[in-house]
């Protein structure tokens, strides 16, 4: 069915004739076929955005509706793909048609002519439902791709092909469906970008997400499944922070979206994922990897769609059973293209000129994050999926609507600090305004495998850098000096906090990623010398003696010291530092 055009506003465009239409549809706009979908719908007048530029369409272009609401393919094939935020691949476009993408180009999402080495796990004559796998393919040396019997599927398997080379368009199995209908499965899934995968039961997340970053497992932690926002203003660190999860959270896959951003962070990623080590696989970064990359130059409505998409994609495997991290960057970037596109279609604006739905949509994108049941006939099949966004904040002001709305949804708030990022302070998360509401649902974990004291350890740290805080006004009014010996102390363990703890190098193999053990070790150490050096002050030891101690100086450098001999070096300090305070508690005593 088609229609003609009555109306163009940038990539809004209004075409009348389509009264067969429904809202969502996918539709082809122009001579060049330049992909769309309906917003609106009235009478037969239908408004539409356009995923891609629209200068040189007029009234009169033909309209053609697909029928079919915007959806992705999903397949072997997507790991390591660099998409665009309708999953357009990047790569094939630009063979195709260089450097800069051609209007109306097609391309197929997933490779039509590669051969995947299919391996088939199941019998004809079972009896299966949706998500039984059906077989397995290796996608990439990470990632054993499951086959799956589509959602809203079920029956009987008819036949399944041999273990073979197939296509992901060639036949891998025929199953006869509960309504007798003979349908013929092959290794593609389509779904709706916009509409959550099915699946049986959502858990509550109890398993803390892994990043390797000090200040996030150990003071801020983020549970697997769980929804996390990074926000801060320009040039306080959001892409760092998102970088350093991408490459080391502990997931199987990693869904990253650049979603608005600036070009030369996504290229940064393109050129530094391919080249990084999986420190759990020890393979490249990129071989559980899915990049979503919409940047600022690109068309606009696409980019409100990247988000969808590539948490479409992070559903789909983590329906295989895995863990997956979604990470967008950033979500004020797709905001502002609801924006754009609400103001073109004259709607009544919200706060700021946002649309009055701009918090549901944000709700809609982070509820689709959990730990899930999937859905499968074949016994208990677990995945999570971890949102995590970045918000951009105008000058920082969190007050503004996207900050205040995402705050109001997810449960780990990382407040970035320029001051922090300008001092190269990296991570640059302000301890003091960030929170996270899963340390109650993460304690027996913490407790189970690194002991009931790890939470105790993070709480006094937490009240040592609350009272710097306080203690700093103090200082700035009547100096250091004036402090007493204990409050000296406290700004000095807060300082080594700060430094030797919080602060990680992302330019060096050993401190960029920090295990929970060593975590555990290296607080404890720090906090260790805070009591100890308190109880030698209350045998009347010097202050500046014990600041001038030399194992607070290999304690300045523990976090350095190799993973291989971490255990040692930090048991020879603990051994070193008691001896030499103990050595000046006893000298004090005898002052006295």
């Amino acid at each position: 069915m088609s229609g003609k055009i009555v109306k163009v506003s940038g990539p809004l465009v209004v075409a009348t004739g389509l009264s067969d239409a429904n809202m969502a549809d996918v539709v082809r706009v122009g001579n060049q076929r330049l992909i769309g979908e309906i917003l609106t719908m009235t009478g037969d007048s239908a408004a539409i955005q356009v995923y891609e530029e629209t200068s040189g369409l007029g009234p009169g272009a033909e309209v053609e509706t697909t029928g079919y609401p915007l959806s992705v393919e999903l397949g072997p094939g997507l790991i390591e793909t660099i998409y665009d935020g309708i999953q357009r691949p990047l790569e094939k476009i630009m063979e195709l048609s260089g450097a800069t993408i051609t209007r109306g180009v097609e391309v197929p999402p997933l490779d039509r002519t590669k051969k995947w080495a299919f391996q088939p796990v199941m019998t004809p004559g079972t009896k299966v439902s949706a998500g039984d796998v059906i077989g397995t393919v290796q996608e990439t040396a990470v990632v054993l791709h499951k086959v799956m019997i589509p959602p809203r599927m079920s029956g009987v398997i008819e036949s399944v092909s041999p273990a073979g080379e197939y296509t992901i368009e060639q036949t891998v199995a025929v199953l006869k469906t509960d309504k007798g209908e003979t349908v013929e499965l092959d290794m593609i899934q389509r779904w709706p970008v916009r509409i959550g995968r099915p699946y049986k039961h959502k858990y509550t997340p109890k398993t803390p997400l892994q990043s390797g970053q000090r200040v996030i497992d150990t003071l801020f932690p983020v549970a697997k499944g769980g929804t996390a926002a990074v926000p801060g203003p320009f040039g306080s660190g959001k892409t760092v922070v998102q970088h350093q999860l991408a490459k080391w959270s502990d997931v199987d896959i990693v869904v990253y979206i650049g979603c608005g951003e600036r070009g030369n962070e996504m290229t940064d990623v393109l050129r530094e994922f391919p080249e990084l080590v999986d420190p759990r696989t020890g393979e490249s970064l990129m071989k559980r990897t899915v990049l979503i990359a919409n940047t600022s130059d690109m068309p606009v409505a696409a980019r409100e769609a990247s988000i969808y998409t590539g948490i479409t994609i992070a559903e789909y495997f983590r329906d295989m059973g895995y863990d997956v991290a979604v990470i967008a960057d950033s979500t004020s970037r797709w905001a502002e293209a609801l924006r754009e596109m609400s103001g073109r279609l004259e709607e009544m604006p919200g706060e700021e000129g946002y649309p009055a739905y701009l918090s549901s949509r944000l709700a809609q994108f982070y509820e689709r994050a959990g730990v899930v049941e999937c859905m499968t006939s074949e016994g208990e099949r677990r995945g999570s999926l971890t949102a995590i966004g970045a918000v951009s904040p105008p000058g920082g002001d969190l007050s503004e609507p996207v900050s205040q709305a995402t705050m109001r949804i997810v449960k780990v708030f990382w407040a970035l600090d320029a001051g922090l990022a300008y001092r190269r302070h990296f991570p640059s998360i302000n301890w003091l305004r960030s929170y996270s509401l899963y340390l109650d649902a993460l304690k027996p974990w913490f407790d189970e495998n690194l002991g009931p004291d790890f939470l105790q350890q993070r709480e006094r740290a937490m009240a040592i850098l609350q009272e710097e805080a306080g203690l700093n006004e103090i200082v700035q009014l009547v100096g250091k000096d004036s402090l007493s010996p204990a409050d000296q102390l406290t700004l000095e363990t807060a300082k080594i906090i700060r430094e030797d703890f919080l602060q990680q190098n992302a330019f060096s193999d050993i401190d960029s990623f920090t295990s929970h053990d060593r975590q555990r070790r290296l607080l404890g150490l720090i906090l260790g010398y805070d009591k100890l050096c308190r109880s030698a002050i209350e045998k009347g030891a010097s202050v500046m003696d014990l600041f001038e101690i030399p194992a607070r100086d290999r304690l300045g450098r523990a976090k350095g010291v190799d993973v291989s001999e971490y255990l040692a070096a930090y048991d020879s300090i603990y051994a070193d530092m008691t001896k030499q305070i103990e050595e000046l508690a006893a000298k004090g005593g005898l002052d006295v």
